[in-house]
Protein backbone atom coordinates (compact mmCIF):
# COMPACT_ATOMS: atom_id res chain seq x y z
CA UNK A 1 0.00 0.00 0.00
CA UNK A 2 1.88 3.65 -0.69
CA UNK A 3 -0.11 6.68 0.08
CA UNK A 4 0.88 10.14 -1.05
CA UNK A 5 1.57 12.17 2.32
CA UNK A 6 -0.87 15.16 1.24
CA UNK A 7 -3.87 12.52 0.75
CA UNK A 8 -7.01 13.69 3.45
CA UNK A 9 -10.72 15.52 3.04
CA UNK A 10 -10.02 17.97 -0.08
CA UNK A 11 -11.81 18.81 -2.81
CA UNK A 12 -10.26 16.06 -5.23
CA UNK A 13 -11.46 13.06 -6.12
CA UNK A 14 -10.38 10.04 -4.76
CA UNK A 15 -8.47 7.43 -6.77
CA UNK A 16 -8.47 4.20 -6.02
CA UNK A 17 -6.45 1.51 -7.92
CA UNK A 18 -6.59 -2.09 -5.94
CA UNK A 19 -6.85 -5.22 -7.07
CA UNK A 20 -10.10 -6.31 -5.79
CA UNK A 21 -12.00 -3.18 -4.79
CA UNK A 22 -14.80 -2.72 -2.43
CA UNK A 23 -17.87 -0.45 -3.60
CA UNK A 24 -18.87 0.79 -0.44
CA UNK A 25 -15.87 2.05 0.72
CA UNK A 26 -15.27 4.03 -2.20
CA UNK A 27 -18.42 5.49 -1.58
CA UNK A 28 -17.65 6.11 1.81
CA UNK A 29 -13.76 7.54 0.50
CA UNK A 30 -16.30 10.08 -1.70
CA UNK A 31 -18.38 11.07 0.90
CA UNK A 32 -16.14 11.69 3.07
CA UNK A 33 -14.52 14.29 0.45
CA UNK A 34 -17.59 16.05 -0.11
CA UNK A 35 -18.57 16.56 3.84
CA UNK A 36 -15.34 15.91 5.68
CA UNK A 37 -12.95 19.09 6.42
CA UNK A 38 -10.80 20.33 3.78
CA UNK A 39 -7.34 20.39 5.36
CA UNK A 40 -5.75 19.56 2.21
CA UNK A 41 -6.08 18.75 -1.48
CA UNK A 42 -5.22 14.61 -1.66
CA UNK A 43 -4.91 12.08 -4.15
CA UNK A 44 -4.88 8.44 -2.54
CA UNK A 45 -3.78 5.34 -4.18
CA UNK A 46 -4.13 2.12 -2.81
CA UNK A 47 -2.96 -0.78 -4.55
CA UNK A 48 -2.62 -4.65 -3.58
CA UNK A 49 -0.13 -7.49 -5.44
CA UNK A 50 -2.85 -10.30 -3.97
CA UNK A 51 -6.03 -10.93 -3.76
CA UNK A 52 -7.42 -9.56 -0.31
CA UNK A 53 -10.42 -10.10 1.45
CA UNK A 54 -12.83 -8.12 2.83
CA UNK A 55 -11.08 -8.06 6.17
CA UNK A 56 -8.37 -7.00 5.12
CA UNK A 57 -9.15 -4.64 2.56
CA UNK A 58 -11.21 -2.74 4.78
CA UNK A 59 -8.75 -2.77 7.50
CA UNK A 60 -5.75 -1.47 5.46
CA UNK A 61 -8.11 1.30 4.02
CA UNK A 62 -8.88 2.88 6.91
CA UNK A 63 -5.89 2.46 8.48
CA UNK A 64 -4.54 4.66 5.63
CA UNK A 65 -6.76 6.72 6.22
CA UNK A 66 -6.58 7.63 9.72
CA UNK A 67 -2.68 7.83 9.32
CA UNK A 68 -3.41 10.44 6.45
CA UNK A 69 -6.11 11.98 9.02
CA UNK A 70 -3.46 12.40 11.43
CA UNK A 71 -0.56 13.30 9.40
CA UNK A 72 -2.56 16.02 7.37
CA UNK A 73 -4.05 17.45 10.73
CA UNK A 74 -0.66 18.99 11.36
CA UNK A 75 -0.10 20.20 14.70
CA UNK A 76 -3.24 19.98 17.53
CA UNK A 77 -2.97 23.59 18.49
CA UNK A 78 -5.74 26.03 18.39
CA UNK A 79 -8.40 23.03 17.25
CA UNK A 80 -11.68 22.79 18.26
CA UNK A 81 -11.24 19.29 19.12
CA UNK A 82 -14.42 18.32 19.68
CA UNK A 83 -16.94 17.76 16.84
CA UNK A 84 -20.78 16.11 16.40
CA UNK A 85 -23.08 15.69 13.95
CA UNK A 86 -26.12 14.59 13.16
CA UNK A 87 -26.87 13.41 9.65
CA UNK A 88 -29.94 12.06 7.48
CA UNK A 89 -30.64 9.24 4.86
CA UNK A 90 -33.74 8.76 4.17
CA UNK A 91 -34.94 6.90 7.10
CA UNK A 92 -31.34 6.10 8.41
CA UNK A 93 -30.40 8.70 11.17
CA UNK A 94 -26.89 8.83 12.53
CA UNK A 95 -24.92 10.55 15.47
CA UNK A 96 -20.69 10.51 15.19
CA UNK A 97 -19.30 12.33 18.36
CA UNK A 98 -15.14 12.98 17.51
CA UNK A 99 -12.31 14.02 19.73
CA UNK A 100 -9.12 14.75 18.80
CA UNK A 101 -7.75 13.57 21.66
CA UNK A 102 -4.49 11.48 21.21
CA UNK A 103 -6.00 8.28 23.42
CA UNK A 104 -7.73 6.29 20.56
CA UNK A 105 -10.63 4.44 21.37
CA UNK A 106 -13.63 4.03 19.39
CA UNK A 107 -17.64 2.82 20.34
CA UNK A 108 -19.96 2.02 17.45
CA UNK A 109 -23.52 0.74 17.33
CA UNK A 110 -25.16 0.10 13.77
CA UNK A 111 -28.16 -1.96 14.54
CA UNK A 112 -27.53 -4.36 11.20
CA UNK A 113 -29.57 -6.90 10.44
CA UNK A 114 -28.12 -8.20 7.35
CA UNK A 115 -24.42 -9.83 6.79
CA UNK A 116 -23.81 -7.46 3.90
CA UNK A 117 -23.50 -4.92 2.41
CA UNK A 118 -22.66 -5.35 -1.41
CA UNK A 119 -19.39 -7.50 -1.25
CA UNK A 120 -18.83 -5.90 2.37
CA UNK A 121 -19.54 -7.77 5.11
CA UNK A 122 -21.07 -5.31 7.85
CA UNK A 123 -18.78 -6.28 10.45
CA UNK A 124 -16.05 -4.48 9.02
CA UNK A 125 -17.92 -0.86 9.16
CA UNK A 126 -17.39 -1.86 12.79
CA UNK A 127 -14.30 -3.28 12.44
CA UNK A 128 -13.02 -0.29 9.80
CA UNK A 129 -14.07 2.91 11.96
CA UNK A 130 -12.17 1.22 14.94
CA UNK A 131 -9.02 0.89 12.43
CA UNK A 132 -9.55 4.54 11.55
CA UNK A 133 -9.73 6.16 15.42
CA UNK A 134 -6.52 3.91 16.37
CA UNK A 135 -4.51 4.96 13.66
CA UNK A 136 -6.09 9.11 13.56
CA UNK A 137 -5.54 8.77 17.44
CA UNK A 138 -8.79 9.50 18.22
CA UNK A 139 -11.42 8.58 20.19
CA UNK A 140 -14.94 8.33 18.13
CA UNK A 141 -18.35 7.17 18.96
CA UNK A 142 -20.64 6.29 15.94
CA UNK A 143 -24.28 5.24 16.66
CA UNK A 144 -27.04 4.90 14.25
CA UNK A 145 -30.53 5.62 16.02
CA UNK A 146 -32.93 4.27 13.52
CA UNK A 147 -32.93 3.41 9.98
CA UNK A 148 -34.40 0.25 8.29
CA UNK A 149 -32.21 -0.16 5.19
CA UNK A 150 -28.56 -1.29 6.57
CA UNK A 151 -26.83 0.82 3.60
CA UNK A 152 -28.63 4.07 4.65
CA UNK A 153 -27.32 3.30 8.25
CA UNK A 154 -23.82 2.72 7.18
CA UNK A 155 -24.05 5.93 4.73
CA UNK A 156 -26.06 8.07 7.31
CA UNK A 157 -23.13 7.13 9.94
CA UNK A 158 -20.49 8.03 7.48
CA UNK A 159 -21.58 11.22 6.53
CA UNK A 160 -22.34 12.28 10.44
CA UNK A 161 -18.24 11.11 10.96
CA UNK A 162 -17.24 13.05 8.02
CA UNK A 163 -19.42 16.51 9.38
CA UNK A 164 -17.87 15.89 12.97
CA UNK A 165 -14.55 15.59 11.47
CA UNK A 166 -15.26 19.27 9.67
CA UNK A 167 -16.39 20.84 13.21
CA UNK A 168 -13.62 19.42 14.99
CA UNK A 169 -10.85 20.24 12.63
CA UNK A 170 -11.60 23.75 12.57
CA UNK A 171 -9.00 26.19 13.82
CA UNK A 172 -10.75 28.23 16.64
CA UNK A 173 -9.59 32.34 16.11
CA UNK A 174 -8.13 33.46 19.22
CA UNK A 175 -6.51 30.19 20.14
CA UNK A 176 -4.05 29.98 17.64
CA UNK A 177 -0.52 28.12 19.25
CA UNK A 178 -2.70 27.51 22.38
CA UNK A 179 -3.89 23.27 22.95
CA UNK A 180 -7.30 22.84 24.22
CA UNK A 181 -6.35 20.39 26.67
CA UNK A 182 -6.54 20.85 30.55
CA UNK A 183 -3.49 18.82 30.56
CA UNK A 184 -1.60 21.15 27.61
CA UNK A 185 -1.09 18.38 25.94
CA UNK A 186 -3.19 15.97 22.87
Amino acid sequence: MDMDRDWLFGPHATRMDETRRLEFTDKVQRGSVQYGPNLKSYTALLTSSYPVDDHHTTEDTFLALGSAFKTALGPRTGLARFGYAYAPLDEALARAVLDISSRPFFVGKFGFEGQMLGTLNTQMIHHGLDSWARAADVTLNVNVIEGQNDHHRAESAFKALALACKQACERVKGKEGEVISTKGVL
